[in-house]
C-alpha cells in the first residue's frame, strides 16, 4: 500500500526531506529521509527476499476442504430445499419455484467459475453467505410462491453489489477520496426517509417509488461503515473523533425520529465497536451508553408503542392476545418443528404478520428443524471468527475496522432477531442477515460481505485483494521511470553493501553510481 507519514504536533517539527511535513500529510518514496528532533530515518522499500519471507507466511486457503467440496456442500443443501418445496408447492406456484432454486444453483457456481477463472482459491464467505441464502430462498418460497422471480432477481442483484464493492475496496487511495461522500449520501438517504418514509407497524422506514419499496437505512449501514472506518482510521486528529461522533449521533437520531429502534440500536453498538477499537477506552465506551440509555428513556415516552414493547419483556406469556402475541406463537411454532422440522410449507407461523422477517428463525425451526436454525447462528459465528482470525494479517487497519463492524453489525442484528422473538430481549423487529424476507436487507448484507472478504489476506484467497506482483508493479515505491515527475534523482551519501545487494534483487532503486530516487517537493 502507500505509505502517508503525518505530524502530530510534537515540539519539534518533523520533516520529510528538509521540507517540514504539512498538515495533511506527506507521501513516503523509497529512499525518503525523515527528521524527528535531532533523529534521521531512512525509508526503504522491501528487498525480493524479506518479500519472500512475508509471503511464505501468507497461508494458502482450501487445505482442510477443496474450494468445489465447500460449494458441493452447499449444493447438496440447496438441491434438497428444492426438492422439498417443489413437492409442497402448490400446482401453480411449482414451475416458479423450480426456477428459483436452478436459478439459485446455477449463480452460486458461476460464482465460483468465475472467481477461480482469476486465480482465486478462499470461498468459506461466500458459502455461508450462499447457505443463508438458500435458507432464505426456503423462506420465500414458503411465504411467498408467487414472488419467486423477485427473490431472485434480488438475489442476483446482491451478489453483483458484493463483487463490485469488493473490487471498489481493492484501492485504498480510491477509498480514502469518497469518505465525506459516503457520508453526505447516507445522511440524504435518511433525510429523504425522514421526509417522505412510509409508515408501517409504528416505523417510518420505508419509501416507495413507482411501486417499488425499499427501506434507506438497509444502505445507510454501508455507507455509515465506510465513512466510519475510514475516519477511524485517522484518528491522529481530534476532529475527525468528532466528525464521526457526530455523523453517528445525526444517524441515529434520524432513525429514533422515524421510530426505527431496532435499526437505530444497531447502528449505535456498532459506533462502540468502532469507537473502541481505535481508542481501547472503557470509560469512553460506558460514557457513550450512559448518554445512549438516558435518550433511550425519552424515546420510550415519546414513542408508546415502543415502551409497549419493553414492557412486555419478559412478560409475554401474561398476555398472550395482545402484547405477547406475536413471540408465544412464535416459541410454540418453534417447539413444534423438533430437529427436523415440518417441512417447508407446512408450519403455520407464517400466518402471523412479519413471520418471514422478523420472526424468521422460528419459521425455519418450524418448517426446516432446530438443527437448521442453529446451522444459520453459527454460519454468522463463523463470519465473525473469520474476521477475528484476519484481523492481525490485514493490509490496513480501515480494513480491520470496516471488516470488524460489519460483522458485528451483522451479529447484533442476528441476535436481536433470535433472542427478540424468544423473549430473552425486547423485541425489536429486525431482520436476520440474508435469511429474513425484503430485498433491501439482502442487498444490504451482502454488500457488507465484501467488507469481510477484505480481511482475507491469504494466497490467492480474496478478490478483493490483489496479487503482491501486481500489486507492487503498480506500487509508487517500486514503479520508478525517468520520466516520474514525482521523483528526481540526487547524490546518495549513503550507500553499503546492504543496499548493493537490494540493487542487485530488487527494481534498481539505487543505482551502481550511488544515485536514489527521492520524491520532489
Amino acid at each position: 500500500g502507500n505509505w502517508v507519514i503525518y505530524d502530530l504536533g510534537a515540539a519539534a517539527a518533523a520533516s520529510v526531506n528538509d521540507v517540514v511535513i504539512p498538515k495533511e500529510g506527506t507521501s513516503l518514496c523509497d529512499g525518503d529521509v525523515i527528521s524527528v528532533s535531532d533523529s534521521e530515518l531512512h525509508f526503504y522499500n522491501l528487498t525480493e527476499q524479506e518479500r519472500e519471507v512475508i509471503s511464505n507466511r501468507r497461508t494458502a486457503p482450501g487445505k482442510l476442504i477443496s474450494p468445489a467440496g465447500m460449494f458441493a456442500y452447499v449444493t447438496l443443501i440447496q438441491i434438497i430445499l428444492f426438492f422439498q418445496n417443489l413437492c409442497y408447492a402448490d400446482a401453480e406456484h411449482r414451475s416458479s419455484v423450480g426456477l428459483a432454486f436452478s436459478a439459485l444453483i446455477i449463480v452460486t457456481w458461476l460464482y465460483f467459475i468465475i472467481m477461480r477463472a482469476i486465480g482465486r482459491k478462499g470461498f468459506e464467505i461466500e458459502a455461508l453467505a450462499f447457505f443463508l441464502s438458500s435458507v432464505g430462498m426456503a423462506v420465500a418460497s414458503s411465504s411467498t410462491p408467487e414472488n419467486m422471480l423477485k427473490q431472485t432477481l434480488l438475489l442476483l442483484a446482491g451478489v453483483s453489489v458484493f463483487i463490485f464493492f469488493g473490487w471498489w475496496l481493492r484501492d485504498l487511495e480510491r477509498v480514502k477520496k469518497m469518505r465525506l461522500p459516503a457520508a453526505a449520501i447516507a445522511l440524504l438517504l435518511l433525510a429523504f426517509n425522514v421526509i417522505l418514509g412510509t409508515e408501517f407497524f409504528g416505523a417510518k422506514n420505508w419509501i416507495s417509488i413507482g411501486g417499488f419499496t425499499f427501506q434507506p437505512s438497509e444502505f445507510v449501514k454501508i455507507a455509515f461503515i465506510y465513512a466510519g472506518a475510514e475516519t477511524m482510521d485517522r484518528l491522529y486528529r481530534n476532529r475527525n473523533l468528532l466528525m464521526f461522533i457526530g455523523f453517528s449521533a445525526v444517524c441515529v437520531g434520524a432513525l429514533a425520529l422515524i421510530g426505527d429502534f431496532g435499526t437505530a440500536l444497531i447502528f449505535f453498538s456498532t459506533f462502540l465497536v468502532l469507537s473502541f477499537m481505535r481508542s481501547g477506552n472503557i470509560g469512553t465506551v460506558l460514557l457513550a451508553v450512559t448518554g445512549a440509555g438516558l435518550a433511550g428513556f425519552l424515546a420510550l415516552s415519546i414513542k408508546p408503542h415502543i415502551a409497549q414493547r419493553f414492557a412486555a419483556w419478559g412478560h409475554v406469556w401474561e398476555d398472550v392476545n395482545n402484547s405477547g402475541y406475536q413471540q408465544t406463537r412464535a416459541m410454540s411454532a418453534a417447539a413444534s418443528g423438533g430437529l427436523f422440522g415440518r417441512g417447508s410449507g407446512n408450519g403455520w407461523l407464517q400466518s402471523i404478520v412479519a413471520a418471514d422477517t422478523d420472526l424468521v428463525f422460528e419459521v425455519v425451526c418450524e418448517e426446516l428443524g432446530l438443527i437448521v436454525g442453529l446451522c444459520i447462528i453459527a454460519a454468522i459465528i463463523l463470519m465473525a471468527l473469520f474476521v477475528i482470525r484476519n484481523a492481525a494479517k490485514a493490509r490496513s487497519s480501515f480494513y480491520v475496522i470496516a471488516g470488524t463492524a460489519a460483522v458485528s453489525m451483522m451479529m447484533i442484528q442476528m441476535a436481536l432477531n433470535v433472542f427478540g422473538s424468544l423473549d430473552i430481549l425486547p423485541f425489536t423487529g429486525v431482520t436476520f442477515p440474508f435469511v429474513s424476507l425484503g430485498g433491501s436487507s439482502l442487498i444490504s448484507c451482502w454488500a457488507l460481505l465484501a467488507y469481510i472478504k477484505a480481511t482475507d489476506t491469504r494466497k490467492n484467497a480474496s478478490f478483493v485483494v490483489r496479487s503482491p506482483d501486481k500489486l507492487r508493479d503498480r506500487n509508487e515505491f517500486t514503479r520508478w521511470s525517468e520520466d516520474d515527475e514525482d521523483c528526481l534523482d540526487i547524490e546518495s551519501p549513503f550507500v553499503d553493501d546492504s543496499r548493493e545487494e537490494y540493487t542487485q534483487n530488487g527494481r534498481n532503486i539505487i543505482d551502481g553510481r550511488g544515485v536514489r530516487r527521492r520524491r520532489r517537493r
